[in-house]
């Protein structure tokens, strides 16, 4: 009896450390999610070569996951629906602090640029200049982008409205929002007065309609914005993780001519005119965070509200020690 327990106990733990040790079970799809700067058709299109790409590498089925608006690619990454995504900057804060997300790769564009511009545009027969957004007379139509994004909400909430000391829903005859593409076309069809959206989305309606891109005319031009980032579930199996990372990393870089020549085409598609991605890790997102802090801070001191000035103080004093270790993650 006592020969009969000891060989249970032995049969447990080594069931326990071979468990401890064996690899984890790859899934049987990967979902890739992708934020909506334009229609699902159209962000299909793009990426679908990529992806094909990608399920032969990893032998495993890679499908598209689209959604609405920005939240519902985070709460996909949240609810374990979406393994890796392409996020913005902004996005993809949320991305890590609510859905165990993970930096890993960094787009670039196919002419090397690290960065993008955010822009206010208006029609091209607009009289409308950055000076008249901030009389905040409550004269003109405003289309904001989606809250979690870097380029139509994030940076011109920041550098236009909030430093400015100015709320955008009062300063407008009417606030509506919409993604890059749809601003761009109700600016351009002159449904609305003025609208955000960056460099990145105008270059590629001046490609896809560029009888609308000539209505567009830029009036405010943002400091560079990080490129966007690619995020993965932390937990997915680590050896899916190297796999994934090689595959970013190496694609439209190493191999024979000819496959560098066609991956690179297939950037080109993607996004906004992709290159080669680059390595990267959540340090790319300090400077946004720092943004997102500072407009806490004059929300608060507004308010007068003492302690929330001090937790963003905080907060900011943390981001500018780890700006310090990383260099402004590396950007």
């Amino acid at each position: 009896e006592m020969y009969k327990k000891i060989s249970l106990c032995l049969l447990l733990i080594a069931i326990f450390t071979s468990s401890l040790f064996a690899k984890d079970k790859m899934p049987d799809v990967i979902n890739f999610g992708f934020i909506p700067t334009e229609s699902s058709s159209a962000l299909e299109k793009g990426f679908s070569p990529f992806m094909k790409d990608m399920e032969k590498y990893l032998g495993i089925p890679v499908k598209g996951f689209f959604a609405s608006d920005y939240a519902g690619i985070i709460e996909g990454m949240r609810f374990k629906k979406v393994d890796l995504a392409w996020f913005g900057n902004k996005s993809a804060i949320e991305a890590i602090d609510r859905a165990n997300g993970e930096v890993f790769a960094q787009t670039i564009k196919s002419n090397g640029s690290r960065g993008y511009y955010s822009h206010l545009i208006v029609h091209k027969d607009s009289q409308i200049t950055l000076d008249d957004v901030l009389k905040c007379d409550q004269r003109y139509i405003f289309s904001n982008g989606d809250p979690n994004s870097t380029s139509g909400f994030v940076i011109p909430g920041y550098y236009v409205f909030a430093k400015n000391g100015i709320d955008p829903e009062k300063c407008f005859k009417k606030v509506t929002s919409s993604n890059h593409e749809g601003n761009l076309v109700a600016v351009a069809t002159k449904r609305v007065d003025i609208a955000t959206n960056n460099n990145e989305s105008i270059e590629r309606l001046e490609q896809t309609q560029p009888e609308l891109a000539k209505n567009i005319k830029v009036i405010w031009t943002s400091p560079l914005i990080p490129a966007d980032p690619i995020v993965w579930r932390k937990d997915l199996p680590l050896e899916l993780k190297e796999k994934i990372a090689y595959f970013f990393i190496q694609y439209g870089r190493y191999g024979d001519i000819e496959k560098i020549k066609r991956e690179r085409e297939v950037l080109e598609n993607m996004g906004d005119s992709w290159g080669p991605f680059l390595a990267s890790s959540n340090a790319q997102l300090i400077e946004v965070r720092k943004i997102e802090a500072f407009k806490n801070k004059l929300k608060a001191q507004a308010k007068g509200d003492k302690k929330g000035v001090e937790e963003s103080e905080k907060i900011i004093s943390k981001l500018n020690e780890l700006s310090k270790i990383y260099g402004n993650g590396g950007f």
